[in-house]
């Protein structure tokens, strides 16, 4: 089943807001069967929302709006559709009992703009928001077996109703023919280039019910196989043996058998062995710890980190020598490789990540280039470093610097035994 997405607002066009709901519904629906379609984003204009949903409408059965629900003039969208699909506006008393409710646990206090989101088209069925003020709307055209699903713009309410709410109504409603399954498995340390000429023999005899997508992200490529089948026993089988060959092809790339953040594998292979983690960042400016401590339960595991973005801290808290410094610069082995170590010295962790590069856009020279990174991991077992050169904007020289150390710290943490033995 296709879904079309229009996401809505003057803010997405002018570039004051990125849309990450379209992606976040992409995501969701795939393991499913379902996917997108197409993804329209208009203005907070009616003709170009109207315009916007006869076009989603020839293409896919299922129509999902983003955004324009607010209780403010400029947000449109519950009168576009209103005019759409018919009816009037008429007042919902449990709408306005959730945006009470809403409003109590925030510890707000109501005015009668948001109060007159209680206010819904005739022609809709409301799925109560139980996160925002905004009712989700469910337009029905019966006779062309056709759905549009008018949902706030605000990214957590969006996930968190559509997830819980909204999709499995429509998967009730459009239910799949036949049987989905998916299989991830993460790869590093290749590129998608040669992951792909690698693989390419075995790809092309894989049989049409099989499919394998390649989906890069920073310092890392996910391998996914999609099948689609009548019967469950068989295609659960087929996908076990493929992933199989395909996690032996890969060989040393092999990182993770599933779809998971890089933090989260580490996290989780931390916790296998009882192991703790520190950080030490310099250019990475704490990004690395961010990732760690994002993730629920990590304080099971990380002890804690220091920013040792000046010489001086380096020196003082993280025990980096000043004729390191001064003999090979701060972006140096030798120096991330003292960071490493003093941050298993200052806390006692198990294994320490440490950063220490030029991430632009200034600060570069011919020696050593903007996106000159090292990294270093101390454990018990040894350091392991290496100096690398990543190419992209400020933002994706930390990012890439981020996952590269969180990646080795992962290959690290699989060379050491449990804690206490």
């Amino acid at each position: 089943m296709d879904i079309s997405i229009v996401v809505i607002g003057d803010e997405l066009l002018i570039g004051q807001v990125t849309d990450t709901n379209s992606g976040f519904i992409a995501r969701h629906i795939s393991p499913f069967g379902w996917q997108v379609r197409d993804v329209q984003v208009v203005a907070d204009n009616a003709e170009a929302i109207t315009s916007a949903i006869d076009r989603a409408f020839s293409r896919s059965r299922v129509v999902v709006t983003t955004g324009g629900l607010g209780p403010t003039k400029d947000d449109i969208t519950k009168e576009a559709l209103r005019t759409y699909f018919g009816g009037e506006m008429q007042f919902v008393g449990s709408v306005l009992d959730n945006v009470k409710e809403i409003f109590r646990k925030r510890g707000l206090q109501l005015n009668d703009l948001t109060a007159s989101q209680a206010m819904v088209p005739t022609s809709a069925r409301v799925i109560q928001n139980r996160v925002g003020t905004a009712p989700i709307m469910w337009f029905e055209d019966p006779v062309r077996e056709r759905v549009l699903v008018a949902m706030p713009g605000v990214p957590f309410e969006t996930r968190e109703m559509f997830t819980t709410e909204v999709f499995p109504q429509l998967a009730e409603k459009f239910p799949t023919d036949g049987v989905v399954e998916h299989r991830t498995i993460m790869v590093e340390g290749i590129s998608e280039s040669d992951l792909a000429t690698l693989l390419g023999e075995w790809e092309a005899s894989l049989p049409d019910y099989i499919h394998l997508a390649y989906l890069p992200k920073p310092g890392l490529i996910r391998l996914r196989l999609d099948g689609h089948y009548p019967y469950t026993g068989f295609l659960d089988r087929e996908i076990n043996r493929y992933a199989v060959e395909l996690k032996s092809l890969c060989g040393e790339h092999f990182l993770y058998d599933g779809d998971r953040e890089p933090a989260e594998i580490l996290l989780e292979k931390l916790a296998e062995k009882n192991l703790t983690v520190a950080t030490a960042e310099s250019c990475t400016g704490g990004n690395i710890a961010h990732l760690i401590t994002s993730v629920p339960g990590s304080s099971a595991s990380m002890l804690g980190g220091v920013v040792s973005y000046s010489n001086d801290v380096k020196r003082n808290l993280l025990g980096v020598s000043a004729k390191s410094l001064d003999e090979h610069g701060a972006v140096s082995i030798p120096v991330v490789e003292q960071m490493a170590l003093g941050a298993c010295n200052a806390t006692g962790a198990d294994i320490a990540m440490a950063t220490s590069g030029i991430a632009g856009p200034g600060g570069g020279s011919e020696e050593k280039p903007v996106g000159t990174v090292c990294i270093a991991v101390a454990t018990r077992n040894g350091i392991t470093s290496h100096t690398f050169r990543f190419p992209g904007s400020r933002d994706r020289v930390i990012d890439r610097a981020s996952v590269t150390a969180i990646i080795m710290a992962i290959r690290a943490t699989e060379s050491l035994s449990p804690a206490g033995q």
